[in-house]
């Protein structure tokens, strides 16, 4: 699908759907759980139903309710012989659901797209088959079995938040306590944080250690009978970057002012760049200042660096984005396709082996951007428009459906949003 965008600024407001990094994490303490629990998450992407494709093959009862809910009762018993699971090219779904599937003792094969089957799983799957599975990748299928073992597991903490989420919601299943212990610094820790709130809300509370979880084992889910995704950051950053670029602003409904989601930050990143932020009752509003560049860690919000290179784009100075060589593994190379997207509309973009340097302050011209197949990237060109004098067309658009389908409408139904 092929989206031409007028240039120019935006302005209104949009109301963002739910945080598919929580939706997940909810999903998989139900369906590991003993009660059935409806969860209201307004907005399903197609990672969040693949995860829900997935627990449905391996036993759980999934279903959408008249009400706007998912209606989620239990796994009872795991899949008798081998089951598929439909993962798409969702990360967070194999790498939640491959130790929970261990921890079921279940034979199932991941079935992976796009470039999931290239992004790492090492060491995490060094761990569980040293502690009972089989695992056997073949082009885009993951097999596994075998049953996972209660013990001591060790990861390192800059690879990927998943791996440890991933366990952390597995390992209480099994029968005798385990320790997970994470060495060095933890990169994208508030996902970790965000993994420990659905145990909490399902009945388990656990405090690391400096960096060690002993975790108990025999435990029984139980998440309350109803619960509501709160709105995501993520996503909500394309619009308060757009609000930025304007002189209205944009504002935002649907996100928890309290939320543990690391892409939060973006709020403090858009003051820092010189946006004026606006909390008022139920919504946030960010429009544009005196925008001026500056640095910018990757690190913990490696979701963000695209959007924030647009708007980089359009701040005066010099932005430089550090620490960023996990973009490389993400459904593009976000470093190369975010250079080659700002590029092609007319930016100073330098890419360099693990971050950014952009020279902003002037407007752009405009043009072709190829998604490449990447929602991230495809939203940001929509941004970008922003700040263009000329059309911006976006190829592959179809892509947002990843994280957030209803994306092109939200965005046509602000003032000048037309696409």
């Amino acid at each position: 699908m092929i989206k031409e965008i007028i240039p120019g600024p935006r302005s209104g407001a949009v109301h963002i759907p739910a945080s598919k990094s929580q939706a997940h994490r909810l999903l998989v303490c139900a369906a590991l759980g003993e009660e059935e629990t409806e969860i209201f998450c307004d907005g399903i992407s197609k990672d969040i139903a693949a995860t829900m494709a997935c627990l449905g093959a391996l036993g759980a009862e999934i279903k959408e309710t008249k009400q706007g809910g998912i209606l989620v009762k239990p796994i009872s018993a795991p899949p008798a012989g081998e089951v598929i699971l439909p993962c798409g090219e969702s990360g967070s779904t194999l790498r939640f659901l491959l130790p929970a599937a261990g921890a079921l003792g279940a034979r199932a094969r991941f079935k992976m797209e796009g470039r999931l089957p290239e992004r790492p799983l090492a060491p995490l799957d060094r761990e569980l088959m040293a502690h009972g599975m089989s695992l056997e990748k073949r082009g885009d299928t993951l097999a596994c079995s075998g049953k996972l073992r209660p013990g001591d597991y060790r990861l390192p903490g800059d690879v990927s938040s998943q791996y440890i989420s991933g366990l952390l919601m597995a390992l209480p299943l099994l029968p005798g306590e385990s320790v997970l212990q994470v060495t060095g610094k933890i990169e994208s820790s508030a996902y970790i944080t965000m993994t420990g709130d659905a145990l909490r809300l399902a009945g388990l509370a656990l405090t690391p250690d400096r960096g060690c979880w002993v975790i108990p084992g025999g435990v029984k889910y139980r998440l309350p009978r109803a619960l509501c995704v709160e709105g995501d950051y993520s996503n909500a950053a394309f619009f308060l970057c757009a609000g930025a670029m304007s002189e209205r602003g944009i504002s935002v409904t649907g996100l928890n002012p309290d939320s543990h989601q690391g892409d939060r930050a973006v709020l403090d990143i858009l003051r820092r760049f010189g946006a004026e932020t606006e909390r008022r009752q139920g919504e946030i509003l960010c429009r544009g200042g005196a925008l001026r560049g500056c640095e910018i860690d990757a690190a913990p919000i490696p979701d963000l660096i695209p959007v924030l290179s647009v708007l980089a784009a359009g701040a005066a100075g010099e932005t430089r984005v550090i620490n960023a060589g996990r973009l490389r593994l993400k459904e593009s190379d976000r470093l190369r396709s975010t250079t080659e997207m700002l590029k092609a509309l007319g930016a100073e973009i330098r890419e360099l082996p693990e971050g950014l340097v952009i020279r902003g302050g002037k407007r752009l011209r405009g043009g072709r951007v190829d998604s490449c197949g990447d929602h991230r990237i495809a939203m940001s060109a929509a941004v970008a428009a922003g700040i263009c004098t000329g059309t911006v067309t976006v190829e592959g658009a179809e892509c947002v459906a990843k994280s957030y389908p209803r994306f092109w409408a939200d965005y046509e139904a602000l003032t000048g949003g037309k696409a």
